[in-house]
């Protein structure tokens, strides 16, 4: 692993937001969460809904360190793809069958195609980018083709979305100066107020903010009928009229990046203004992480800002980095967390044990059964997940293995 060019604060603070993603992500127990592991229910901000905003951020931070390199056109398209398709096969997933097989022989098949997926996004080979093309014609291919196992795959999500932003911010990336970026924050930010807040929704009326009756529920439902998250049905937390001011947050997060080595405290206070500026605006375009509303970008990277310029000061001015290595080591390998933190729960749920699932089998026998507190049996089971994720990635760590798409 190369760590001459890493900046170790930055990997710790991509750590912490893949070790708290892994928390709220899998709880042991979905019936039985603390309230800040939760997100909000439709307006505000618990520290559940600073995760995403917080990877979008980083990935501006890691794009801008990159300001003396201009990155291929190739490598941008094959980064984007592999994002983006690694996000829909984990919604193609549980979508995959064959013939009438279930249980432990369609989890195989499920399995290899999940290890055919992991060689092809986590390794690099001649004519990567003509696979990666092909798979993208199929995926759209078998949820628009007429397939009834496709037919209500979702296609927007959290990495769809990582991907759309790096693909602008690495287009961007060594042709748009501070001033740029400024300006086109500003712009998305703006601008999406203005239609969020003055467009009618056709067949609803007026313009609102109320839940799935909004303009980006409309677009969503519009646009993508059928291919939306199961649990809103007729919009996306990840849709696409929202996608628009979270490259806001991406362009705040290169933002940071050109200052936070040599205008700390300066980007600090910045940051305290951003949160100021966002808690104001929420009096009028409230804080809403499923809307990604524009004060939820200025607050949320507002947070972002103060801690990286935290965590730089503290760990490569002040050099106290005894404490950084777990953080560390969640950090250099987000991508790995984050895909197979979607599929193991997936494959575990196709296994039965005395007529549940394993994954809430293994919930009950070790810690449900134990612990009388539920919300306490539900935590220490995405404690007991983190601390495995922890040994598999100090197992990769220890050998200098980074996988990157």
């Amino acid at each position: 692993m190369d760590t001459k060019n890493r900046i170790l604060s930055l990997d710790v603070f991509r750590g912490i937001t893949v070790m708290m993603m892994t928390i709220v992500n899998n709880p042991g127990d979905w019936g039985h969460i603390y309230a800040p592991l939760e997100h909000a229910a439709w307006n505000g901000c618990t520290p559940t809904d600073l995760v995403f905003p917080f990877f979008l951020f980083i990935v501006g931070v890691s794009v801008s360190l990159n300001a003396g390199q201009i990155v291929p056109g190739d490598k941008i398209i094959s980064r984007t793809l592999s994002l983006l398709l690694l996000g829909w096969f984990l919604s193609f997933f549980a979508k995959i069958h064959v013939g009438d097989w279930t249980g432990v022989s369609l989890l195989i098949v499920r399995l290899v195609a999940t290890g055919l997926v992991t060689v092809i996004f986590f390794t690099d080979f001649a004519r990567k980018l003509y696979v990666l093309f092909a798979l993208f014609i199929l995926a759209l291919v078998l949820a628009f083709g007429g397939f009834d196992d496709f037919a209500n795959v979702r296609l927007p999500g959290v990495l769809p979305r990582i991907a759309l932003v790096y693909a602008v911010l690495a287009s961007l990336q060594g042709r748009v100066a501070a001033r740029g970026l400024v300006f086109l924050s500003l712009l998305f930010l703006i601008s999406y107020w203005a239609i969020m807040n003055y467009v009618p929704v056709p067949g609803i009326g007026a313009a609102n903010l109320h839940e799935g009756t909004n303009l980006a529920a409309y677009v969503d439902n519009y646009l993508l009928p059928g291919h939306l998250w199961s649990v809103t049905k007729t919009w996306d937390p990840e849709g696409i009229l929202s996608t628009i001011p979270a490259f806001a947050t991406g362009f705040m997060g290169m933002l940071a990046g050109l200052y936070f080595r040599t205008q700390t405290r300066l980007l600090a206070m910045a940051g305290l203004f951003c949160i100021v500026l966002g808690a104001l605006w929420d009096l009028y375009f409230p804080i809403n992480k499923a809307l990604w509303t524009s004060s939820f970008v200025l607050y949320t990277a507002g947070w972002a800002i103060v801690l990286l310029c935290l965590l730089y000061w503290l760990v490569d001015v002040q050099q106290f980095k005894a404490w950084t290595k777990p953080f560390v080591i969640f950090g250099v390998n987000p991508m790995l967390v984050f895909f197979f933190s979607g599929i193991i729960p997936r494959a575990l749920n196709m296994v039965e044990i005395e007529g549940i699932g394993l994954s809430a089998f293994l919930q009950d026998f070790l810690f449900a059964s134990r612990i009388t507190d539920p919300y306490l049996a539900s935590l220490a089971g995405a404690l007991c997940y983190l601390l495995i994720w922890y040994m598999i990635l100090q197992f990769f760590y220890r050998r200098g293995r980074v996988f990157k798409v």
